[in-house]
């Protein structure tokens, strides 16, 4: 069967067609509202997340457009030619804020805030949800895998467990982002920039069932490319064979080892076996690599069991989150614009978690410490609110337990949202997308020394300050006591 090529203008939901047509029927399809993305809660067990997919979004907003083959398709779902044929002028026309690439943000924050016509928004619901849900929980993911290896290089290598092969590109982007050095994955290395690196595979060694000859094979093969060689030693048996087949192949041909690496078995009782055999050797400079259904907790336990690996491979649970399938970022409509003004909206819930925030485009602002350097607090302030001057001492408190209340000094602000897009016009350069990846890289790594540590700790994590303005916390208590009234 041939492949069939996507549309990314039909990557929508069919019910956003049937709601369009309801406000286009009724007249207020061009009716201005606010729209948020956001998670309710970190994954993992965490408290933060890395968000990662809004370059991707904004380039997807700004070439918004339904081919004619996409209109075919509707006009095939029973919809009237005149609704068709106005689909037909479907653009992003509004305002795209956003955090910058790689930021760390917390649950109930604006990653995203859209401002525009009710259809446009509505239209690019599911196509936004489905690029940050996924590269933002991958990169969470990976950036707890790199805190668990405490600096050690770590190599990407779950292409072929990936959902696909967009996603495997995509969510290595998101993996090197958060950390990770390097993927095995030579798309996602071409267009993102990313060093693509591996070693081989057990058929290498059993094709000709001798071991050594096919570790003299490779040898021979990496040593014409300048290379040190990695033997994967574990196809039969690591410690009779596998390390001594390699040594010898080593010895014999005259050059150093690059790395061993295990794939299987009791990888901590192994590395160490390894390292002494190596060391006595006098291959104290070969490096051992570990792979086979790693993530942050395995690592974590081998670090405890203090394992001599140096490199690890990270593949299924990394690049699929394996423990955590999904983020559960929503999309949520917070303002409606009337007679000029915002109109706030909120959505009520028995559940907490599932209240949101009303109120038109909001500020995002962080609070950073000029002593320390570390970041104290956020903030979520109404559009019209004037920001708060780092002269003066200012007052915070939580907004379930108001009671709680931190008096900030000595700090500055920074506002976490980016205007990338402003009334359908991009404002931000385009850049090649390896130049975009490696900012954002950086960006990860500026943060990771601005949080307290424990802040990012892979369990039993301490919380982190996110709390409203006072002007922003009381409209949000009328509109719940005004909700209890209906």
């Amino acid at each position: 069967m041939r492949s069939p090529t996507p549309s990314e203008g039909l990557l929508a939901d069919e019910y956003a067609l049937e709601m369009m047509r309801a406000y286009w029927l009724a007249g207020q399809h061009r009716r201005r509202v606010v729209k948020e993305v956001f998670f309710r809660k970190a994954p993992f067990g965490g408290r933060l997340a890395l968000a990662v997919g809004i370059n991707q979004v904004a380039r997807y907003l700004a070439e918004l457009k339904l081919s004619d083959e996409d209109l075919e398709y509707i006009a095939g779902l029973g919809f009237e030619p005149e609704f068709v044929e106005h689909l037909r002028g479907l653009r992003f026309t509004g305002t795209m804020r956003a955090v910058a690439e790689g930021t760390f943000v917390f649950p109930g924050e604006p990653i995203i805030t859209l401002v525009g016509p009710i259809e446009e928004l509505t239209y690019v619901e599911a196509r936004i949800l489905n690029i940050v849900n996924p590269q933002t929980l991958v990169a969470t993911k990976a950036f707890r895998v790199v805190e668990a290896a405490e600096g050690d290089p770590v190599i990407e290598m779950g292409l072929r467990r990936a959902q696909g092969g967009d996603a495997s590109i995509y969510h290595s982007r998101a993996a090197y982002i958060a950390g990770v050095d390097s993927t095995s994955n030579l798309e996602a290395g071409r267009l993102f920039g990313i060093p693509a690196r591996g070693t081989h595979a057990h058929a290498l060694v059993m094709l000709g069932g001798d071991e050594k000859e096919a570790f003299r094979l490779w040898a021979q093969s990496q040593v014409k490319l300048g290379r040190r060689p990695t033997f994967l030693i574990d196809t039969y048996d690591t410690l009779r064979s596998g390390l001594p087949n390699a040594i010898a192949v080593a010895r014999e041909m005259g050059i150093r080892i690059g790395a061993v690496r295990l794939d299987s078995g009791d990888l901590a009782y192994l590395s160490k076996e390894c390292r002494r055999i190596l060391d006595e050797a006098g291959f104290r400079d070969a490096k051992i690599v570990a792979s086979g259904d790693l993530d942050e907790y395995v690592i974590r336990d081998l670090k405890l069991q203090k394992a001599p690996i140096d490199m690890w491979g990270v593949g299924t649970n990394m690049v699929v989150a394996a423990d955590q399938p999904s983020l559960g970022g929503v999309y949520k409509l917070t303002a409606v614009e009337e007679n000029g003004a915002w109109s706030p909206r909120i959505k009520v819930s028995e559940n907490p978690e599932k209240v949101t925030h009303p109120g038109g485009p909001k500020q995002l602002i962080r609070f950073r410490s000029k002593e320390t350097g570390y970041y104290l607090a956020d903030l979520l302030m109404l559009p019209d609110e004037p920001l708060p001057d780092p002269a003066q001492p200012f007052l915070i408190f939580d907004p379930v337990h108001t009671w709680k209340k931190t008096l900030l000094r000595n700090f500055t602000v920074e506002d976490l949202l980016l205007t990338y897009i402003q009334d359908g016009r991009q404002l931000l350069p385009d850049q090649p997308p390896d130049k975009v990846t490696a900012a954002a890289r950086e960006w990860v790594a500026v943060q990771r020394k601005r949080f307290y540590e424990e802040i990012q700790r892979l369990t039993n994590p301490a919380a982190y300050k996110v709390d409203l303005s006072e002007p922003l916390w009381k409209l949000k208590m009328q509109m719940l006591e005004s909700s209890t009234r209906h």
